[in-house]
């Protein structure tokens, strides 16, 4: 078993998220091959967005997860799988997104479904990514008029750009 490429992977997951929750743009990208493909199932528009080449995937999270939006995602219980160059990778995921403009929460839980490949310069790229939900919800933020957000966090909240 390849320790360090498990670790490397690990690695290479929660610096995903973390770019996604801080709006890192342009670390992002660098977690994708050119040809990346991500599926996302979103119930709460009704199908699976497809989106294929990295540039879609960083246009359309730059879009639509902006700076007017809240999220925070985990994932855990990695099963990875490695062989030589290329690996799989099924996580759970944990995920809140706050719409403050629409006055909407979204919460929900999924597993994630990827295809790592390790590159020529060493490092392992997300090829293939996307997850189906066991669950979704929305609340109206106006349903729970006590609600107040003491910080929103952001981009200089954790780290560099």
């Amino acid at each position: 078993m390849d320790l360090i490429a498990l670790e490397e992977i690990r690695r290479l997951k929660h610096r995903y998220l973390r770019c996604v929750d801080l709006k890192l743009w342009n670390e992002f990208a660098e977690v994708f091959t050119d040809d990346a493909i991500a599926e996302y199932d979103t119930p709460v528009l009704g199908r699976t967005l497809t989106l294929e080449g990295r540039d879609a995937i960083i246009g359309y999270m730059r879009a639509n997860l902006g700076p007017g939006m809240i999220s925070a995602h985990t994932a855990g219980c990695p099963e990875i799988d490695v062989e030589g160059d290329q690996a799989t990778g099924v996580w759970s995921l944990d995920d809140t997104i706050i719409i403050p403009e629409s006055r909407l929460l979204i919460r929900g839980a999924a597993f994630y479904r990827d295809v790592y490949r390790r590159g020529a310069d060493g490092r392992w790229r997300v090829a293939r990514t996307g997850h189906r939900r066991t669950y979704e919800y929305t609340v109206s933020l106006d349903d729970v008029p006590s609600l107040k957000f003491t910080t929103t966090g952001g981009p200089s909240a954790g780290g560099s750009r």
